[in-house]
């Protein structure tokens, strides 16, 4: 199973190269992301904008978003000590919204937002579905962007609870009571249609108090120009002190349709994206775990 996942992620991360570099012609100038500010709230301050100014981390799986994916798992340990090959159901209900934006011209200027998500995870192996993990956050990004640069510094708070159902299973888990406060910061440039990101994170208030503090991340995205319908690709690289340092490769591609676009508003995005993960799991009650996942996943941004 393992082989099998490893050489189904080498082939989508061919795919995710492929086709958005084909299309490197049709990106000659454009953002790639984001379309810039709304004509209305472009310079000065504007309460509650209606647009972002930092790109979502597309690859990355905990990044605010609304979604719900069809996964074929291989959990690690995670369920009755052994490999496992689970089919999961993942889903997230989440999406930011700006709270001041000071605006010095069309796509540049400072935000400060809001954003909350849930992310949980069920068993469709089972005949209830039974939810295996769910996660909530909430956090306060300030981003920054100018001629292409983007800044996020994001205060967040995480807590993780395992599903009631999967806890009257007779084989699961140790129950970790996981929860913490993080200071995360994301710098981004974008060269035409490629985007590339690093950053990190610092970890407090930590339950439990022997959880290590320090996280590493970057990773690239390739996106053409502002079209209705376009191919989009990204890969995602976190490391965390609490495994050891070893590497949680993320990998989505596939196709963004931006619904009701007007010529200054991005207006809402559909996403059908391919998705690969292979390393330290990203679900809260397993994060002492290793997971790899192949599936496809319905993404929306409004």
């Amino acid at each position: 199973m393992r082989k099998h996942l490893i050489h189904t992620g080498s082939v989508l991360l061919l795919l995710l190269i492929t086709p958005a570099l084909a299309m490197a012609q049709d990106a000659i100038g454009g953002t790639r992301c984001l379309p810039g500010l709304h004509v209305d709230q472009a310079s000065g301050w504007v309460a509650f904008p209606d647009d972002a100014l930092f790109c979502p981390l597309l690859a990355d799986p905990k990044e605010p978003r609304s979604f719900v994916s069809g996964l074929h798992s291989s959990f690690r340990s995670a369920i009755g000590g052994e490999d496992v090959d689970v089919t999961v159901g993942a889903v997230g209900i989440g999406d930011g919204i700006g709270l001041l934006r000071s605006g010095s011209g069309a796509g540049n200027g400072v935000q400060l937002g809001l954003d909350a998500a849930v992310f949980a995870q069920f068993d469709l192996g089972t005949s209830s579905y039974d939810l295996i993990n769910a996660d909530y956050v909430v956090g306060l990004p300030l981003t920054v962007r100018y001629a292409g640069f983007g800044a996020r510094l994001r205060f967040y708070h995480q807590s993780s609870h395992l599903g009631d159902e999967f806890l009257l299973r007779s084989e699961t888990p140790e129950r970790e009571n996981l929860s913490f406060e993080a200071l995360q910061i994301i710098l981004s440039q974008e060269f035409g249609l490629l985007r590339v990101y690093a950053g990190g994170e610092l970890l407090f208030n930590r339950e439990p108090e022997d959880l290590a503090a320090k996280v590493a991340q970057a990773g690239i995205e390739l996106r053409p120009s502002n079209a209705r319908v376009r191919w989009v690709a990204a890969a995602d690289a976190k490391s965390s002190e609490e495994q050891d340092w070893k590497v949680a490769i993320s990998a989505r591609t596939g196709l963004e349709l931006a619904a009701g676009r007007g010529a200054d508003h991005p207006g809402r995005v559909w996403a059908l994206l391919g998705e690969f993960y292979s390393g330290p799991s990203p679900y809260g009650q397993f994060f002492r775990e290793r997971i790899q996942y192949v599936g496809i996943g319905l993404h929306l941004r409004l």
